[in-house]
C-alpha cells in the first residue's frame, strides 16, 4: 500500500505531529481547492476530459496525493500502539479503528481492519525497507499471538470459534457486549497479512524466522478458515448474517497462499490445498448474471439489492498482478468485476445531493450500499478510494498484457467512457486502447477528486462525509481511511503486490461443489521474540519451491464424518472416538459436526477430521450435547472403521463414513 510515501519519507516526518502535519499542507490544500475548481471549469465547457482539461485535473489530483500522503502516514501510525499519539493504552502493534470514544465508539481494536492495515505496511517494507514499519509489523505478530488465545463471547482458542471475534479492547482483553459475531473475515485477512511478512523473510534469508514465529500464528488462522469458511457469519459492516462475498474471496486467498507458504517452509497444509477448491467453486454463486453484478451477500440480507462495496474491496485485496483479467477470482480488469464498478457506482449516482448534475462516466461519491441509514447512509473515502484503486489494477494489468479485451458483459462499462468502444481485442499499438487507458485513468482519478473536495484542509480523513453537505461525519481520523487512501496511490503508480498464486488456484476449480470443512487443530503460537538485525538480503533467498498439488504425508487420512439425525434448535452434533483427533473419549475433546447442509429433509451434519493411521480400528460414536450442555450418547455399539492409507507417495488418503443416529 504505502511503497511511495515510505519513499519519500524519512525519519524526520515519522516524528511529525498531526498539528504540524495540519500546518504544512494548509497553503497546498488551498493551491489544490483552485486547481480542483479550474479543472472542474474547463471541463463544464468542454465535456470529457481531453488536452488542458485532463492535465489541469491530473495536476489537481497530483497536488492533492503529494500534500496527503505524509499526513495520512503520520495519521496511520498514531492509531497504532504502543506509541501512537492517538492509541493511549493500546498494546505494542494494535491497530485502533479510530481515537472515537464516543459517537461512535471506535476506540477498539479489530481484526478485519488492523489486518488490512498491516498487509500495506507489510508491502511497503518490501518496497522500501524501514525500520519503523518492522518494528510495527513484529508487535503486530506478536500481539495477535496472544489475541488469538483469548475467550470471547464467539468461543474459545481450544476450537478455534473465539478466532472469529471481530473486535477487541485496546490493551487485548476480550470485548464482551452486544455484537454481530461471528464475523470470519478476520482469520484470512490476518492470515494474507502476516503471510506477507513470512514471504519477505524467506526473500531475504530468514526462513527459520518465518517458520518458527510468524507460521505458528498462520497456521491457527489457515485452520480456522479450512473449518469454518462455510459457516453463516456477519458480513464485513457487521450488520447482516449470511454469506459475505468479501470474506469468501479473502478465504479462499488465504487458502490458496498458505499452501504455499507452508510448502516453502518444508511443511504442509493439507486442509488449504483440500478447502481452496471448493471456496473457490462457492465464490461464483454471488455473481447475478441477469444484472452483471455481484451480490455481496447471500443466505442473509436479501433485502438488499447486493450492489455493495464489499465487492469492490474483494476485489482490489485480492488484486494478483499475475493473474490477467480473471473471472473467476474476481481480477480487477475482469469482465465480471469491471461491470459489477459500473453496476455498483451506478447505485449512487442519484442516492446523494452531492452527486446532483454529474454526468454518467464521471466518478461520484460511493458509500457502502444504497439501502444504508448507518449515520444517515453517507459516502465514505475508502469507498471512493477502493473505487479508484480497482481502475489502477486494471490499468496496470492491461499495460502489462499489452492488450484489453472488452466483453458484452463489460461493454457498457467501457461505453460509459469511451462511447464509440465496441467487443473485441485492442492491442497496446491501438489507438482504442490509448483512449481506453487514458479515459479509464481519469476515471479514477475522478474518485479520488470526489474524495479531495470534501477532505479539509487539515487533511483529516473521518470514515465518511455527510450526503447533501460533505462535511466529515461519524468516527474522525479512521485508520481504515488513510490505509485506502494510501493504497490507491500506490496502485496510481504502478507499485503493486506479489502474487498470491490466484493462477494456479483457479485451474483447481472442481466441477461440482463441495461443502468440505477440515476440523482444525490450534496450538497456541509462544515464541514471539524476533532476532534483531534481520535487515533486506535478497542474495540470501531460497530458491522457490513449486506449488503443492500432491500430500507430503500419505499416513494422515481425511476421514469425513457424515451424520443424519434431526435437531432441535441450538443442539449440537459430535464425534468423539478413540483415538487423539477424536478426543480420546473425552467428550469435552469432541469435534463438532457442521450443520451447513442440513436440511429438513435431509438432517446432515458433517465434518472431515484428519486422522494418523495407527494400523488398528478406529472406534468412534456421535453424541448429541443440548443448549444446557447435557450429553446424549447414540446407542451402543461403538462404531469402527479400519483407516485405508494412500497407495502410492503422493496421493491423499481419504475415506467418507454415511451414518444415522442410533
Amino acid at each position: 500500500m504505502f511503497g511511495l510515501v515510505v519513499q519519500q519519507l524519512q525519519a524526520q516526518l515519522l516524528s511529525l505531529s498531526a498539528v504540524t502535519a495540519s500546518d504544512l499542507v494548509l497553503s497546498a490544500m488551498h493551491t489544490f481547492s483552485k486547481l480542483l475548481v479550474l479543472g472542474s471549469a474547463v471541463q463544464s465547457a468542454f465535456g470529457r476530459p481531453h488536452g488542458s482539461s485532463r492535465l489541469q485535473e491530473r495536476a489537481a489530483v497530483d497536488t492533492f496525493i503529494n500534500t496527503e500522503k505524509s499526513i495520512a502516514w503520520n495519521k496511520l501510525l498514531a492509531n497504532i500502539g504502543p506509541n501512537g499519539k492517538a492509541a493511549p493504552g493500546a498494546a505494542a502493534g494494535v491497530v485502533i479503528a479510530s481515537p472515537s470514544r464516543t459517537d461512535p465508539p471506535y476506540f477498539f481494536t479489530w481484526t478485519r481492519d488492523a489486518a488490512l492495515v498491516l498487509t500495506g505496511i507489510i508491502e511497503s517494507l518490501g518496497h522500501n525497507y524501514n525500520t519503523t514499519l518492522q518494528t510495527v509489523i513484529q508487535n503486530y505478530v506478536a500481539s495477535q499471538a496472544k489475541l488469538q488465545q483469548v475467550s470471547n463471547p464467539s468461543g474459545t482458542f481450544a476450537d478455534g470459534s473465539g478466532l472469529g471475534e471481530a473486535k477487541f479492547n485496546v490493551d487485548l482483553t476480550a470485548f464482551t457486549g452486544e455484537w454481530g459475531r461471528p464475523q470470519r473475515d478476520g482469520p484470512p485477512l490476518r492470515a494474507i497479512a502476516l503471510i506477507q511478512y513470512a514471504k519477505w523473510l524467506i526473500a531475504n534469508g530468514y526462513k527459520s524466522t518465518a517458520k518458527s514465529v510468524v507460521w505458528p500464528v498462520v497456521k491457527n488462522d489457515l485452520a480456522y478458515t479450512a473449518q469454518y469458511w462455510n459457516e453463516t457469519g456477519f458480513d464485513l459492516w457487521e450488520e447482516v448474517p449470511g454469506s459475505s462475498f468479501f470474506t469468501i474471496a479473502s478465504s479462499h486467498r488465504a487458502l490458496t497462499e498458505g499452501a504455499y507458504l507452508a510448502a516453502q517452509l518444508d511443511t504442509e497444509c493439507r486442509a488449504c490445498m483440500t478447502v481452496a477448491p471448493q471456496v473457490l467453486c462457492f465464490q461464483q454463486a454471488f455473481w447475478n448474471s441477469k444484472g452483471n453484478y455481484v451480490v455481496s451477500n447471500i443466505n442473509g440480507g436479501e433485502y438488499r439489492s447486493g450492489k455493495d462495496a464489499n465487492s469492490i474491496l474483494a476485489s482490489i485485496h485480492n488484486f494478483d498482478p499475475e493473474a490477467g483479467c480473471d473471472n473467476l477470482t474476481f481480477q480487477p480488469c475482469s469482465e465480471r468485476a469491471l461491470a459489477n464498478h459500473k453496476a455498483y457506482v451506478d447505485s449512487f449516482r442519484n442516492l446523494y445531493a452531492i452527486n446532483k448534475g454529474i454526468a454518467q462516466g464521471k466518478a461520484v461519491a460511493v458509500g457502502r450500499y444504497s439501502e444504508d441509514v448507518y449515520y444517515n447512509g453517507n459516502p465514505w473515502y475508502l469507498a471512493n478510494f477502493a473505487a479508484a484503486e480497482q481502475l489502477y489494477d486494471a490499468i496496470y494489468v492491461w499495460n502489462k498484457q499489452g492488450s484489453i479485451t472488452v466483453t458484452s458483459v463489460s461493454l457498457p462499462f467501457f461505453r460509459d467512457l469511451v462511447s464509440s468502444v465496441s467487443t473485441g481485442t485492442y492491442s497496446k499499438s491501438s489507438s482504442t486502447f490509448t483512449n481506453i487507458v487514458n479515459a479509464v485513468k481519469a476515471y479514477a482519478d475522478g474518485f479520488i477528486e470526489v474524495a479531495a473536495k470534501y477532505t479539509p484542509s487539515n487533511g483529516a480523513l473521518a470514515e465518511q462525509y455527510d450526503r447533501n453537505t460533505g462535511k466529515p461525519d461519524s468516527a474522525a481520523d479512521l485508520t481504515w481511511s488513510y490505509s485506502a487512501f494510501l493504497s490507491a496511490i500506490d496502485r496510481r503508480a504502478g507499485l503493486v503486490p506479489q502474487s498470491w498464486r490466484a493462477s494456479v488456484a483457479k485451474s483447481q476449480l472442481p466441477s461440482t461443489c463441495s461443502r468440505i470443512e477440515v476440523a482444525g487443530t490450534y496450538v497456541a503460537a509462544t515464541s514471539t521474540s524476533f532476532p534483531s538485525k534481520q535487515t533486506p538480503n535478497p542474495s540470501a533467498a531460497p530458491s522457490p519451491s513449486p506449488y503443492p498439488t500432491a500430500c507430503a504425508d500419505t499416513s494422515e487420512v481425511y476421514v469425513t464424518f457424515n451424520e443424519r439425525v434431526s435437531t432441535a434448535w441450538g443442539e449440537t452434533i459430535k464425534v468423539v472416538g478413540n483415538v487423539p483427533a477424536l478426543g480420546n473419549w473425552d467428550t469435552s475433546k469432541a469435534v463438532t459436526l457442521s450443520a451447513s447442509g442440513y436440511k429438513s429433509n435431509d438432517p446432515l451434519w458433517s465434518i472431515t477430521v484428519p486422522i494418523k493411521a495407527t494400523g488398528s480400528a478406529v472406534q468412534y460414536k456421535y453424541i448429541k450435547v443440548g443448549t444446557n450442555g447435557k450429553i446424549t450418547w447414540e446407542s451402543d455399539p461403538n462404531r469402527s472403521i479400519t483407516l485405508q492409507t494412500a497407495s502410492s507417495k503422493g496421493k491423499c488418503a481419504a475415506q467418507t463414513l454415511n451414518d444415522s443416529w442410533r
